[in-house]
């Protein structure tokens, strides 16, 4: 079993920072690709961020700018810096870990519990 420990949310005024991480640990073969998505109230699940296992990157074209995702490929960990931070920006945001089967040949997502952000002055 794999599980993900998301830390870092909590209340911040516009214009703000903060900055997420979540650490994957268990039964960890090979991890293809780990990112962040959020979902507001009312609103879909929608990308934010994604590292894959080469080092690309993709951002949600409405943090592009803003948000800078990054790894710890030894510790299994991924960070979101959340800077300029505006109020659409509240939402729960979820880690999610892509990871190869130990067939080496399929993938299985892995998500984790989410840790609220919330912009406001």
């Amino acid at each position: 079993q794999v599980q993900l420990v998301e830390s870092g949310g909590g209340l911040v005024q516009p214009g703000g920072s903060l900055r997420l991480s979540c650490a994957a640990s268990g039964s960890i073969s090979s991890i293809y690709a780990m990112g962040w998505y959020r979902q507001a109230p009312g609103k879909q699940r929608v990308l934010v961020a994604t590292v894959i296992s080469d080092g690309s990157t993709t951002y949600g074209d409405s943090v592009q700018g803003r948000f800078t995702i990054s790894r710890d490929n030894a510790k299994n960990t991924v960070y979101l810096q959340m800077n300029s931070l505006k109020p659409e920006d509240t939402a729960v945001y979820y880690c999610k870990a892509t990871l190869w089967e130990t067939t080496g040949w399929t993938l299985k997502d892995y998500w984790g519990q989410g840790t609220q952000v919330t912009v406001s002055s």
